[in-house]
């Protein structure tokens, strides 16, 4: 089969324009040209079911269809750009006209990847790419060291999560296009952010979804929430598996991507005997030598496999890293008094001691929720394979009021649980405007203009939180105001509580960059003493020179816990206690001394965070 990387929509060779769809089963296909002129081209099939033909003298933009069948034009299912959206004509990008400017870039080390989860939509006034250019500053000098954007493929209308994608590699036109995120993309770069792109390649969006016209994208031996499932493993799937492996490498080649986190992966039924996994593991590896940076595919799964971050020689699927759901149930019950009424399978303190030293909490355990055993372990792996969080857009936007945790728990709670994932052995990830304690709601929204479709997508929402047993409906996902009130509030991190809420954060990362010990990933330097409602992390670097006591209590009443005798001193270097953690400027209570000896028994406030960290000087007595 050949090398299917130029046939992924469009592109530019020797001064011609070259356009290719693949449809297996069609005998015929023309090429309609809508602008700048209008024109008819016969195409031509080859032997792997892909119509071609060769332009001279095109320039961009140019506007097109494709019709598979006589009388029926539809856009091109590898659309890179669809202007006027998803029921307009596609166009013609050339990706060589941007002049890039990150010839030095690099790409973040993975075990110093700090995700924060943006959606395009929300997170200005504006909605674009380009005015998300301005905070990028902020974000950097906050410690974030890589944007998690939420998906940018084209979409029905301007409002969308966008997991409704239906053009899986066309940028968002609201958004500002190719080019705008083009130019998000290297101004991250010179802040030193890198930028990872979430996307979805379990299903296409309802609205304007024209694959099956072409060919064979969807299989009935599968099915997945969304209908048919893509086909990775039937007849034809050569064509789908190369579409899905070949998108990767476009996003990593034209909009230097630094990685991409991978919708719903248990949704990808394939059981060929070469996986679609190995297929892009070869194929990533063949590019990250040529571009010669690390590119992170991490994957959202609910399979709790360690096969997902394990190598193809071992039966793995080798992907960088995959979110860590378990941890923030485990942690969350233990915030919110509510939490079990959500995660019932959840809500003892050995549980979140085994999400910090093993990974998944449910690792061959029965479990109520799915009504039989789930998961296998996971101690063995680096911890830098997993992503944790406290919140991310669906642990928000899927509650029917959209609360984020700064309305759910108490200040004193958000600020325990901010700790949690930044001294974590995982990769932290915040959703946007977590490290101010935004309270703005983020709910589920959509601007789809098939009346028939709106009525589903209600319908089904009001259908899903009935399980939940909750008292009121969500909200109209089409209306617009549900959209509006979803946008944060950027201003509100400048003063009050939400300005103690991000110094809390960056005092938190910046001792996370600092301390060798929260550097080191390895599971079997992490230890997790209990007592009761209150537990102390104790890690070590990798040279077990340094080490860190991190302190919680999870209870309101104090707690008594013991510093680890694997030192003799300990110094306190973070105390959430302290006067300058309280937005009132007050202390709740005497502050606990900066020198501790092991085995030395601490107090606890309810609700506190306490660091300590190695001190091999002698204490005063």
């Amino acid at each position: 089969m050949p090398d299917l990387m130029n046939f992924l929509g469009p592109h530019y060779e020797n001064q011609e324009a070259i356009f290719t769809v693949w449809a297996p089963e069609k005998e015929q296909m023309r090429l309609h040209i809508v602008a700048p002129e209008q024109k008819v081209i016969e195409m031509a099939k080859d032997e792997w079911g892909y119509f071609s033909t060769r332009l001279t003298g095109v320039n961009a933009p140019l506007q097109y269809y494709f019709e598979p069948e006589k009388g029926k034009k539809l856009p091109d299912p590898a659309s890179h750009y669809q202007p006027e959206g998803v029921h307009g004509p596609s166009q013609l990008v050339d990706h060589s006209r941007f002049e890039w400017q990150d010839a030095t870039w690099k790409n973040i080390p993975q075990k110093e990847l700090i995700f924060y989860e943006i959606h395009v939509g929300t997170f200005t006034p504006e909605g674009t790419f380009d005015a998300i250019i301005p905070r990028l500053k902020d974000l950097a000098e906050t410690g974030i060291t890589a944007l998690e954007i939420m998906p940018v493929s084209q979409f029905s209308g301007g409002r969308n999560w966008g997991y409704d994608g239906v053009f899986p590699i066309a940028v968002q036109n609201s958004y500002g296009g190719p080019d705008g995120f083009k130019r998000l993309i290297d101004a991250a770069h010179q802040h030193g952010l890198a930028v990872i792109l979430d996307v979805v390649f379990n299903h296409i969006g309802p609205e304007g979804n024209c694959f099956a016209d072409f060919g064979p994208y969807f299989t009935e031996k599968y099915r997945t929430p969304w209908g048919n499932a893509m086909n990775f493993d039937d007849a034809w799937s050569d064509g789908v598996r190369a579409y899905f492996s070949d998108a990767i490498m476009h996003w990593y080649q034209h909009y230097h991507l630094d990685g991409l986190r991978i919708d719903a992966i248990h949704t990808m039924f394939d059981n060929g005997a070469v996986s679609f996994w190995e297929l892009v593991s070869e194929k990533l590896k063949e590019a990250q030598q040529r571009f010669g940076r690390p590119f992170y595919l991490i994957a959202e799964s609910d399979l709790n496999s360690p096969r997902v971050v394990q190598p193809t020689a071992v039966g793995g699927y080798d992907l960088a890293a995959q979110w860590l759901d378990d941890f923030h149930h485990a942690l969350y019950v233990l915030l919110d008094k509510n939490g079990q009424e959500r995660y019932k399978d959840f809500g003892q303190m050995q549980q979140l001691a085994k999400a910090y030293t093993d990974g998944f909490v449910h690792s061959g355990e029965y479990v109520l929720f799915r009504q039989r055993r789930h998961g296998a372990s996971s101690a063995g792996l680096s911890g830098d394979t997993f992503v944790v969080f406290n919140q991310n857009h669906d642990q928000v936007g899927n509650r029917v009021g959209g609360e984020r945790l700064s309305v759910l728990v108490d200040f004193e709670r958000q600020k325990l649980a901010a700790a949690a994932i930044l001294l974590s052995p995982y990769l932290p990830m915040l959703f946007m405007g977590e490290e101010y304690g935004e309270d703005a709601p983020f709910f589920y929204f959509v601007s789809h203009s098939d009346p028939e479709l709106i009525r589903m997508v209600s319908e089904g929402r009001k259908k899903e939180f009935e399980a939940y047993g909750w008292d009121k409906e969500p909200p109209e996902a089409h209306d617009e105001q549900t959209f509006e009130k979803s946008k944060i509030d950027w201003n509100k991190r400048l003063t009050g509580k939400h300005n103690v809420m991000l110094r809390w954060h960056k005092t938190l990362i910046a001792l996370r960059k600092a301390h060798p010990a929260l550097g080191n990933f390895r599971k079997n330097d992490v230890r997790v003493n209990l007592a009761g409602n209150a537990f102390v992390l104790h890690r070590r670097s990798e040279d077990q020179a340094h080490e860190m006591a991190c302190c919680f209590n999870l209870s309101d009443s104090p707690a008594t816990i013991y510093l680890p005798e694997s030192k003799p001193h300990w110094k306190k270097v973070l105390d959430s206690q302290d006067q300058e953690w309280h937005p009132d400027g007050s202390s709740v209570t005497d502050a606990l001394p900066q020198n501790a000896r092991a085995s030395e028994m601490i107090t606890l406030e309810g609700t506190g965070v306490v660091v300590f960290v190695s001190n091999s000087r002698p204490l005063r007595t």
